[in-house]
């Protein structure tokens, strides 16, 4: 498959290559990303160079992972999503913000645009957000996104070789008004 581009109301959400490597690497020096997220710590420019040359092209090609950079209409990196494919019909969603662009409302965008991409253009019928418990920031942008929190899942998340719980959540298309794919029967209660 071949990336798409998403524009939003303030943002760009287009795939990244080799002449963003340096943004990011940049990006990931921040010890917040570093210690919230999985990438690994420390950051180094091959890694960030592996990512935009490798990791993030493949996953476009073989439809397994989705990988956005989030950019202000001015180009300026304001985060990185992405969307991995878990099973069928269903996206695992992992986010990160810059330093410079948190508690802008940016992240919460971007996650709303990708989810209805991922629901309408990816026939994904859930999505599922996971963050170590404690990272409540990211939880914030899932919860104003619309995520339903599930619960914490025990020793599920493995970050730099440590076990640690984490918060999981899920966003269904009729969350956002959009219809499934595939038929969902809830229990009845």
């Amino acid at each position: 498959m071949e990336p798409v581009t998403i524009p939003t109301a303030r943002l760009l959400l287009r795939t990244v290559g080799q002449d963003d490597t340096d943004t990011v690497y940049a990006a990931c020096q921040d010890p917040v990303i570093q210690r919230w997220t999985t990438i690994p710590s420390p950051y180094l420019h091959e890694h960030a160079q592996s990512f935009t040359e490798h990791l993030v092209p493949d996953g476009w090609a073989t439809g397994s992972m989705f990988t956005f950079g989030v950019f202000l209409s001015q180009g300026e990196l304001a985060g990185m999503l992405g969307i991995t494919m878990r099973s069928l019909g269903v996206g695992e969603l992992g986010f990160w913000a810059t330093e410079r662009h948190r508690g802008n409302g940016y992240m919460t965008e971007a996650t709303l645009a990708a989810a209805r991409w991922a629901f309408t253009h990816q026939s994904i019928d859930r999505l599922e957000w996971r963050a170590e418990v404690g990272n409540t920031a990211s939880r914030a942008v899932a919860e104003r996104t619309g995520f339903t929190i599930e619960g914490t899942l025990r020793a599920a998340l493995n970050n730099n070789g440590v076990r640690r719980d984490c918060w999981v959540g899920s966003l269904l298309p009729s969350d956002l008004g959009l219809p499934s794919t595939a038929p969902y029967l809830p229990p009845r209660q």
